[in-house]
Formats: structure tokens, C-alpha cells, sequence
């Protein structure tokens, strides 16, 4: 198949789903030409990842003040200002010159959904096309209205919220077949859209091989390991809870106890919690590996969340016991008090980390249970398996 992928942001190892979906499709033999937007020098480094894997890859930047003029066009207008952000009109000229030799065009996120509008509109040769939505944003922005970690961001997702459900519900009936990253997003996408069915699961992967347990090594004792790109709202969010409302808890009972804070672009906000001499705040890291592997237990206390949440699954993939919040786990068929512990308010989730330090016997078992769920449930060769199905489907249907 020849398959023209657009993303709005370089596939990565920070970008892990398409990532893992591209490079699957090459190796199963697909002719991919990835087309991409690219925001400073290490992003535009980054496309080369791609490239030395034999993918065709072109991106067009995305610098300076652009993406907030794309979001300021869209405020007296009904779109969504997620829709308009990563509008860059070179990248949809591109797009549809190299869409009429393509036999399906793939488009990920909201924020790339623009692109495959404007194909459809276009008036070339029909070409399907899938909308991998990842998740639903419009569940994501219900959640943080009332949990975001500052008032800013409360205020900008209720202004977004009723735009961004009409825009959602209207995109299913404008794609051939719509993608979600789990059973959870796909029903709150179907509630936009009267509950229609044309939405198909593609859960996200872990790499088994880069993401293993370190046999060699030893863990610290009482060190508490959270993941994920800090600069995300709801990561900042989830940091600012756990050592507001958690952690002090956790002192109580086990003053020794340190926690990491790990992951790329921390606001100041999150920054600023580094203070501490028992949190370290550690930016952008060469390998995130080295801190779930000596870990004690990971901790995923997200006020919310939507879709699959790949710090749980990271985590697990090296046999870190997780404690993590129901909705950091909503997308996952992992068992409380099997494969990981579940735990909400403060005090039941302080409990539940207090638990496992206590008892090494309990994290081992959990450790083990982790690992094995995710080789069952999310290796990337079966997500690019139903991905390729997908495309197979569409293609015989237009044909």
C-alpha cells in the first residue's frame, strides 16, 4: 500500500503512537510518506529517526508566533482553537500533491484533522481516509475545566469545550472510518455522534524490547518514580496533586521517601517543586529507562485523563509496580490489585503507595503481573496488525 501519513508533530520516541505505527507499516513492506510539522532544532533533528528507517519524511516548520495567530483567527469563528493551532498552509499544499498518488491518507489528532478537511474539499482524485483521533478532546477539556492545574487553564478548556464537542461529533461522519486509542474513547466519541459505530480501537503499544526490566541492576529503596511530558496541562496537573494533596501524607509515614519527577519542558510551576531536597525535577533526560528501572514504584495520579496513558504502560513494561489514578487507567483492562493498584482521594492513594514500600513481595508480584499484561494486551505489531486491517478494508471498498 502507499500510504500518505500527516501528523502535526514529529514522530518520536516522545510521540511514541505514531511512531511505532509508521515504522510498523514500513517493515510489513508499505510504501509511507510521512508528512509533518516541526517546531525547534531538536524536533527537525528528530525527523531524521524516521528516515534512516527507509520512511520518505518531509516537514514544514511551525515557529514562532504561527500557531497563536492560528488560534487567535479562530476565536470569532465556531472551530475549535486546537483545530486551527497546527494550520500551516505549505504542509496542506503538500499534502494534496502527494494525496492522488496514495491509496489512503491517514491523519492523526484534532489537530491534524484541518488537513484531511481540506483534502476532502479539494476536488482530487478520491483517496479514503482515516482520522486516528488518539482521544477524545472534548472528554479530556470536561475534565479538566474542573480539575486543571491553574485557573488559566480551566478558563481556556470551558471556552474550548462546547466548540470542540460540535467539532468532534462532525468529524466522524467527514472521515471514511475514525480510529481511537481505546474502547473509553471511542464511546465518548460515539456520545458526540449518536452513539454512530464507524469508530475503530487501535490501542497503543509499548516497545518490549527498549522498555525491560533491568536485571542487573537493584532498585532504590523508597524512590518514587512520575513520568511523562511535563509541559502537558494535565501532567503539570497531576505533578502539582501528587506533592500538594500525596506526598505529604506519604512523609507522614516514610519521611525517606523521594520522589522523582521526570520528563521534558516542566513548567516553572513544576520546577519550582524541586526545591525540595527529597523531589527532584529533572527535565528532559537521555533515556527515561534508568529512572523506572531503579525506581521503587511509579506512581500515575492523574486528576484526569483520557485514552491510554503510555507512562502506565512504560512503567510496567519494566516491572515498576503502579499505583495510578482510575483515570489514568481508564483505557486499560489491567486488574486492581493484579497487575497494578488503583487509588483516588489522597489518603486512599497514599495508602496504596505506603502499602508497597512496606512490602517487597507485593511489588515483585505486581512488577511481574504489570509485565505480563502489557506483552499480552499491547505489543505495537498487533495495533499495527488492526491498523493495517483497517486500511485493507477501506481500499477493497473504494476499489
Amino acid at each position: 500500500m502507499n500510504i500518505l501519513f500527516v501528523v502535526p508533530y514529529v514522530p518520536s520516541l516522545v510521540r511514541v503512537r505514531p511512531f511505532h505505527l509508521i515504522k510498523g507499516l514500513a517493515a510489513r513492506g508499505h510504501n509511507i510518506r510521512v508528512r509533518t510539522l516541526w517546531n525547534n532544532g531538536t524536533e527537525h533533528k528528530e525527523l531524521t529517526e524516521l528516515r534512516h528507517s527507509g520512511i520518505e519524511v518531509q516537514g514544514e516548520p511551525l515557529l514562532g508566533l504561527r500557531p497563536f495567530w492560528n488560534a487567535l483567527r479562530a476565536v470569532p469563528t465556531a472551530e475549535p482553537l486546537q483545530a486551527a493551532y497546527s494550520w500551516q498552509p505549505a504542509l496542506a499544499a503538500e499534502i494534496q500533491r502527494k494525496a492522488t498518488e496514495a491509496d489512503i491518507v491517514h491523519v492523526e489528532h484534532l489537530r491534524g484533522a484541518r488537513y484531511g478537511l481540506a483534502l476532502g474539499g479539494a476536488g482530487i482524485r478520491r483517496v479514503p481516509m482515516v482520522w486516528d483521533s488518539v482521544d477524545c478532546i472534548s472528554e479530556l477539556f470536561e475534565q479538566a475545566s474542573a480539575n486543571g492545574a491553574s485557573v488559566f487553564s480551566r478558563l481556556i478548556t470551558r471556552f474550548e469545550l462546547p466548540r470542540t464537542k460540535r467539532y468532534e461529533g462532525q468529524l466522524v461522519d467527514r472521515f471514511d472510518r475514525v480510529i481511537a486509542s481505546s474502547e473509553q474513547v471511542a464511546a465518548a466519541l460515539r456520545r458526540l455522534t449518536d452513539n454512530r459505530p464507524s469508530i475503530s480501537v487501535v490501542p497503543n503499544g509499548v516497545d518490549l524490547e527498549y522498555f525491560a526490566p533491568d536485571r542487573t541492576g537493584t532498585r532504590r529503596h523508597f524512590a518514587i518514580v512520575m513520568t511523562g511530558k511535563m509541559s502537558y496541562h494535565a501532567n503539570v496537573a497531576m505533578a502539582l496533586h501528587f506533592v500538594r494533596d500525596v506526598l505529604p501524607r506519604i512523609w507522614a509515614e516514610q519521611p525517606q521517601v523521594q520522589l522523582w519527577i521526570v520528563g521534558k519542558d516542566p513548567p516553572r510551576s513544576v520546577r519550582a517543586l524541586g526545591r525540595h531536597k527529597r523531589i527532584q525535577v529533572t527535565g528532559t533526560v537521555p533515556d527515561i529507562r534508568p529512572y523506572l528501572q531503579s525506581a521503587t514504584l511509579a506512581v500515575a495520579p492523574a486528576p484526569y485523563a483520557v485514552g491510554i496513558q503510555n507512562k502506565v504502560l512504560e512503567a510496567m513494561a519494566c516491572e515498576t509496580p503502579v499505583v495510578a489514578s482510575p483515570r489514568a487507567v481508564a483505557g486499560l483492562n489491567a486488574r486492581h490489585g493484579r497487575e497494578l493498584l488503583v487509588a483516588e482521594h489522597p489518603e486512599e492513594f497514599s495508602a496504596a503507595v505506603l502499602s508497597l514500600l512496606a512490602d517487597p513481595g507485593i511489588r515483585r508480584a505486581l512488577g511481574r503481573a504489570g509485565r505480563d499484561y502489557v506483552e499480552r494486551w499491547h505489543r505495537w505489531s498487533d495495533s499495527v496488525g488492526r491498523l493495517e486491517g483497517i486500511y485493507r478494508e477501506l481500499i477493497g471498498a473504494a476499489s
